[in-house]
């Protein structure tokens, strides 16, 4: 481990302003090492070490409240706080998290693993702290929003409120001109032109050193009143100072020394202060700095040849996006929609081939939905693109934009259960239970890429809501073979009970359960337990309540089995579908989400590998 970083961490304010480079340096090759080989979010995290040296010399991090948002730009925080030690653990079960947490360090203020949340948060921290202690300095609070999450709806919202605010309240503006793909939008745009206005940073650097002058003279307050009025005439919207909130900047994200002194000025203004900083995404590592959406989140990678270390599988994002571009060009109503995330919901190649009916709005999941029923009721076909994880903030413009009105808008779910190492803020678990009491909707799951090319066809021809939900992960073209065509509303049988056994279970197993469930149905009829069929569902709404029925009353018993949670999920409507008292066993997971590690190490964990369900259903 580096000395700089250790002697860094021993005494942040007093460590030398001639060092600070090489401790840059030293930081970004410790993340670098460990993601590498751990795999996480690396882009945005380079682009951050400098902003976390300055803000750990000016602020005390158990004392201050630093909030992130986005929390995956916070790996060097981790290293230069308590860390550092642990960082070889980074989204490893039982270490350390990829994204800031509470129960992780005194110096993690607020989880954080979706957009938007540090603006509302950190005003929160700023209403509850107490008043000083005579000559004592105020607790600071900071919110560090970075990656396009200020154009998210949520912290609007709170820059609205947030001139409300007493004492010391910054808002760290990380402008990197990128969310995880290229920020649009108009905020976008806007603070584009303000870091490259050649009038704008001429006039900015003449009047700072007006101001410098005017302070000797005890003119201060001339000069904050001589400053505004310069940028309300020079810049074509002052934003955040119409807000009633000062602005600083735009300033170098990646000069430690300079964004120090600008945080302590900030710190003593005692009122909110927003200060704008300009960061490159990947700094320090060439390939994450020529393409950074590729480099945003990574698995295990070579460092010398930057090449991953093991050949990516077509997965499930993939398969949807080609789809939908076969049935874009087919029918001229089909439009896609994402929030921020073309590359991750595998829309890339729609958006080069129709970019015309190609919409990324930023992160803003509420506005894609409620704008994809406009759409709808326009008499276009929209598909929106999102991961579950991020859906659950939509849900009610799904029930009131796109339900009441029975529009055909198609919510497509990317990355529905367990998501391995990005933990449990990113576990698309809930989304089941979030939508199946929504009138009108209609929720499926693809087990492989056929049946997914079915099912967008199906949502296409039908005229109300759809859900399509999908996992993380490899798409095999056809699980068990050839399949009758895919009727609404209706299960296939995929494995047939063999054998003779007095004792017969049915297991109705949700898309990619459905190896494991076949896997234990093996197990059980080689060792005499019972003759075992498997049921693919395809539909969680409307459920094919008549071949459960029929399989119950044919004396068998029936399982469940779902990588979602157990409350209110499949199961759930599955025994609400059953008889009462019907012999019905649920899997899935409980009331406590899992937190971060492999895969196939949280679903032993949770019982639900193929090994656990065969042993419960022997008892």
């Amino acid at each position: 481990m580096s000395s700089l970083i250790d002697k860094f961490i021993e005494s942040p304010a007093t460590f030398p302003e001639a060092e600070l480079e090489a401790l840059a340096a030293d930081v970004r090759a410790r993340i670098l090492d460990v993601v590498s080989r751990n795999g996480g979010h690396l882009a945005s995290s380079l682009g951050a070490v400098e902003l976390a040296i300055a803000l750990l010399r000016t602020f005390d991090p158990v004392r201050d409240r630093i909030v992130w948002d986005v929390g995956h730009q916070a790996y060097a925080w981790k290293i230069l706080t308590d860390r550092n030690a642990r960082f070889d653990t980074l989204r490893q079960k039982g270490g350390i998290s990829g994204f800031p947490r509470r129960d992780e360090s005194p110096c993690d203020a607020f989880g954080a693993g979706h957009a938007g949340t540090a603006i509302s948060a950190a005003l929160g921290f700023a209403a509850a702290r107490g008043t000083a202690a005579q000559g004592e300095r105020p607790t600071s609070v900071v919110a560090v929003t970075g990656d396009a999450s200020i154009s998210n709806g949520i912290s609007l919202e709170a820059l609205n409120d947030a001139s409300t605010a007493s004492g010391p309240f910054i808002v760290v503006l990380n402008d990197n001109e990128m969310s995880i793909s290229k920020n649009v939008g108009a905020l976008s745009r806007h603070f584009g032109r303000l870091l490259a206005s050649r009038r704008y940073n001429r006039m900015k650097t003449g009047v700072e050193t007006l101001g410098k002058r005017l302070r000797l003279h005890g003119l201060a307050g001339a000069y904050h009143r001589l400053e505004s009025n310069i940028k309300r005439l020079f810049v074509r919207s002052a934003f955040f100072e119409g807000l009633g909130l000062r602005y600083v900047g735009p300033l170098d994200g990646h000069n430690a020394v300079r964004l120090s002194r600008a945080l302590a000025i900030a710190r003593d203004y005692g009122r909110p202060v927003v200060i704008h900083i300009s960061t490159q995404k990947g700094r320090g590592f060439a390939p994450a700095e020529a393409n950074p959406s590729a480099w945003h989140g990574v698995g295990p990678f070579s460092l010398e040849t930057a090449r991953p270390k093991s050949a990516p599988a077509r997965d499930f994002s993939a398969v949807f996006g080609e789809t939908l571009v076969r049935a874009a060009e087919s029918d001229p109503r089909v439009v896609a929609i994402t929030a921020a995330m073309p590359s991750g919901t595998g829309l890339t190649g729609f958006a080069q081939r129709f970019p015309d009916r190609f919409h990324d709005v930023g992160i803003c999941e509420e506005h894609a939905v409620a704008f994809a029923a406009g759409l709808a009721a326009g008499g276009r076909r929209p598909f929106v693109a999102l991961y579950s994880t991020f859906a659950q903030r939509a849900v009610d413009c799904v029930f009131h934009d796109v339900c009441l009105q029975g529009l055909p808008a198609t919510l497509c779910l990317d990355r529905a259960g367990i998501v391995g190492a990005d933990g449990a803020t990113h576990h698309g678990l809930y989304d089941i239970p979030m939508l199946r009491a929504l009138p009108g909707i209609t929720i499926a799951q693809p087990r492989d890429a056929a049946m997914m090319r079915r099912l967008v066809a199906l949502a296409l021809s039908g005229d109300g809501p759809f859900v399509i939900r999908y996992p993380r992960g490899r798409c095999e073209d056809r699980l068990f073979g050839e399949s009758p065509q895919t009727l609404h509303g209706k299960a296939e049988i995929v494995r047939d009970p063999c054998g003779g056994h007095a004792r017969r279970i049915w297991i109705w197993a949700l898309g990619d359960m459905l190896p494991t469930a076949v896997a234990v149905a093996e197990a059980l009829e080689a060792d005499g337990t019972a003759s075992v069929g498997v049921v693919d569902p395809v539909f969680v709404k409307p459920l094919d309540a008549a071949l459960l029925r029929s399989q119950l009353e044919s004396g068998a018993e029936v399982a469940t089995l779902e990588n979602g949670t157990l409350q209110g999920g499949f199961g759930a409507a599955v025994l609400e579908a059953a008889p009462s008292g019907a012999p019905i066993r649920r899997f899935g997971w409980g009331d406590s989400p899992p937190l971060h590690g492999k895969v196939e190490e949280l679903f032993a964990e949770g019982g639900l590998d193929a090994a656990s369900v065969a042993a419960a259903l022997r008892g």
